[in-house]
């Protein structure tokens, strides 16, 4: 479990702006710590709780410190070896549903930080997903990385256009999966 988050970490966890957080640890609202020899905040994990708590924010981003995955595919060997991945990263809440229908339902109960969505699912296709999460604005901070067997590259640009943040062909590398999770979620890439 982290115990020290940097301020741009804290900004996510209490939903707020990075300058924000700058603002209050500035004016001692926040306590924390500079990193000796440089202008680098830090702001232990108890701090940041009280500072949560006292300021009406909710904690329960805090609570699991882990970052929200939901994978969205119908091929159940990939996304049990998706599922599989995620978790013994250590820094993920992994779920998986597949169909677009379930999709919909477990993204607004859910509340995951990123998406990965199979384009081709058997009710509704991925870029009407992608769709439903940029017509509701409480979900505008979700990622959506949509992966197909598919390539012709004006679909691919038509699932950007529906909101998708990235694209992958299947068949993939694992790990290149993984980098770019960690690129969209400000993440270190995990050592492998």
């Amino acid at each position: 479990m982290k115990t020290v988050f940097t301020t741009g970490e804290a900004a996510k966890i209490c939903k707020v702006s990075q300058q924000t957080i700058i603002r209050c640890f500035d004016s001692g609202q926040l306590k924390g710590f500079r990193v000796p020899g440089s202008r680098f905040r830090r702001i232990p994990r108890d701090q940041l709780y009280a500072f949560m708590r006292d300021n009406g924010i909710p904690t329960d981003a805090l609570d699991s410190g882990k970052r929200k995955i939901l994978i969205v595919d119908d091929d159940e060997d990939l996304v049990d070896l998706l599922v599989d991945h995620f978790e013994r990263d250590g820094r993920f809440d992994v779920r998986s549903v597949n169909n677009g229908f379930g999709a919909g339902m477990l993204i607004k109960e859910f509340g995951p930080d990123l998406v990965v969505l199979d384009v081709m699912l058997p009710d509704i296709n991925g870029m009407e997903v992608c769709q439903l999460v940029r017509s509701d604005k409480s979900m505008d901070e979700v990622k959506i990385i949509c992966i197909s067997g598919m390539v012709e590259q004006d679909r691919i640009q038509q699932l950007r256009d529906a909101g998708a943040n990235d694209f992958m062909k299947k068949p993939f590398d694992i790990d290149a999966l993984s980098a770019r999770v960690c690129q969209l979620l400000e993440l270190e890439t995990a050592a492998s």
